[in-house]
């Protein structure tokens, strides 16, 4: 794995942290209309964050989450043969 892919990775599981924890916050607090925004904006990066890894790199989950399901993954090197 490359730098640049760990550091997609790692803005992708940043996004996600903020996301939970925006939505949990908004479970309490349904009417901050401030963290409604930052959620909505977290959740767009979130998305553009994970179709450019997928774009670069293939699928980061299986199971129908990923719109980029192309069977490519399975042609491509695995993990053992780096």
């Amino acid at each position: 794995m490359d730098m640049t892919q760990n550091a997609l990775l790692m803005k992708i599981s940043e996004a996600e942290f903020v996301c939970v924890e925006l939505n949990l916050y908004l479970n309490t607090h349904p009417d901050d209309e401030d963290a409604q925004a930052d959620y909505y904006s977290y959740s767009v990066k979130l998305r553009n964050l994970i179709e450019r890894y997928e774009e670069a790199y293939g699928p980061l989950k299986n199971f129908g989450h990923s719109p980029t399901m192309t069977g490519e993954w399975a042609r491509s090197r695995w993990p053992w043969e780096v």
